[in-house]
């Protein structure tokens, strides 16, 4: 259902429009919510009225406690608290709650567990899903453990409202027009739903192409340095989307003995998950170190929405700063993966991969010709270093120059997923099982002995160069 450039809303009627099946995404009393709260969010932006005990709540911006004490509740509230308080405040408190940055905190930066979530979304009636949905969509669409498709819904109604909303602010609009464009998909291509949608501060997003509830091969890609949602949204979708075609064109040679479950198919995640550096911060584990949280609960999050025993291969590909986020979550004993595979990393405090909870024989790492960050070590340890425990991907470009293989060798810091690289093919193969067959190599790069390493030439690696799709 991609967004076509238009509001998601119809003047007359404010009915969603949707796209692909023609069905409604929501039942005819619904609709009615939705057409009543974005009226009342409407007339109250526009100074029409002023319902006593209701606040005018500006966009993005902590509003003064109604009368129905959700700041007593929502705005205070955590864990299963804030669940059960969610179900039960009033209309007006739960409208409100949506733009309150105190209860977009509690739902996004210290969120209830995900089995926690599932669980209670499950235990709603109909009905109350759905008033969750249309009156707080920016909470419920960012809840991990709340099934995918009702994410993705509700993240979209979130992205319209934010869209018409006339007191959206630039940076917001190039946030939310990046992902609106994101979102858009060709006829014949898979679907992309959206996970994630959080415009406070630099942003926050995540989009899958394919289907998260149902796959049986799930590939997270997790960005380095100087990828922002208003800037490569969109870039970093479209790559999510030919490591898709990569996948499925490889997944007939899958081994079925290395998945799990029922599930059939693919699905990629773009996830934008965590504030990823610039030059003025690089030098810091900080954001490494919160990417890495808020990884953990999204795969809690794909664990308790697919079940017990349904888990589907997760597979983890992580470039630059993305990487050492990645292996700080998986050296921390709350988050598992069957495949990581590590491009263009500076390194981390892992040392070797039996520390990573990884499947054995499982961790890959690709330093490309001509890539000033690959093999530094800079963080730590590099994980293609000699004893580390990985598999290199062979990236050198003698193959390719002596006009052997099908696929160009990847050159600098930027091209490790185009389309046409022997590492985006290693990728795909790796992500179904079978990096039984990815060629390698020995040796690996001058860091990786814990010491500490000269600073790499960052400014060797320009913004525009670490766009995946330059």
């Amino acid at each position: 259902m991609p967004l076509r450039g238009h509001s998601p809303y119809t003047r007359k009627g404010i009915t969603r429009r949707l796209e692909g099946d023609g069905e409604t995404a929501f039942p005819g009393e619904t609709m009615l919510l939705i057409a009543a709260a974005l009226l009342t969010a409407s007339m109250h932006s526009l100074g029409v009225i002023e319902a006593p005990g209701v606040p005018t709540v500006a966009h993005g911006v902590v509003a003064a406690a109604p009368a129905s004490a959700a700041d007593g509740l929502l705005g205070t509230a955590r864990g299963t608290d804030f669940l059960a308080d969610l179900a039960t405040v009033d209309r007006d408190a739960l409208a409100a709650a949506g733009h309150d940055d105190r209860v977009l905190a509690a739902a996004q930066d210290t969120p209830p567990a995900a089995t926690d979530v599932a669980g209670w979304w499950s235990a709603l009636d109909d009905t109350t899903k759905a008033r969750l949905v249309a009156l707080a969509p920016s909470v419920v669409g960012n809840l991990d453990g709340v099934p995918y498709d009702v994410r993705d819904r509700a993240n979209r109604l979130a992205l319209g409202i934010d869209l018409a909303y006339p007191g959206t602010t630039a940076a917001e609009r190039a946030m939310l027009d990046q992902v609106r464009d994101s979102l858009e998909h060709a006829a014949g291509t898979p679907y992309r739903s959206l996970v994630v949608l959080d415009t406070r501060g630099t942003g926050r997003a995540a989009i899958a192409v394919g289907d998260l509830g149902t796959a049986a091969d799930v590939t997270v890609v997790v960005p380095g340095m100087f990828f922002t949602v208003g800037g490569q949204m969109h870039d970093f979708t479209d790559t999510a989307g030919d490591v898709y075609r990569e996948q499925t064109a490889v997944a007939g040679l899958a081994r079925p003995d290395t998945r799990h479950g029922s599930g059939t198919g693919e699905a990629v995640l773009a996830w934008m998950g965590y504030e990823t550096p610039d030059l003025s911060n690089i030098l810091s584990l900080d954001l490494a170190k919160t990417g890495a949280g808020r990884l953990e609960r999204l795969v809690d999050g794909l664990d308790a929405v697919r079940g017990p025993g349904e888990r589907p291969r997760l597979n983890v590909v992580a470039h630059s700063y993305g990487s050492t986020t990645a292996m700080m979550a998986l050296a921390s004993g709350r988050m598992q993966a069957d495949t990581l595979t590590v491009l263009g990393s500076p390194g981390s405090d892992v040392r070797s991969a039996a520390q990573l909870a990884v499947r054995h024989g499982q961790v890959f790492v690709g330093d490309a010709h001509d890539d000033p960050i690959a093999g530094t070590g800079y963080f730590g340890t590099d994980p293609g270093s000699a004893g580390f425990g990985s598999t290199l991907l062979d990236l050198s470009d003698d193959l390719a120059a002596q006009g052997e293989g099908t696929f160009r060798r990847p050159v600098g810091h930027n091209d490790y997923l185009k389309p046409g690289t022997a590492s985006l093919h290693d990728v795909a193969l790796i992500a179904v099982g079978r990096g039984d067959l990815v060629r390698h190599q020995g040796g690996g790069g001058p860091g990786g002995d814990g010491s500490t390493q000269p600073l790499p030439d960052m400014y060797l690696v320009r913004p525009q160069d670490l766009q995946p799709r330059d």
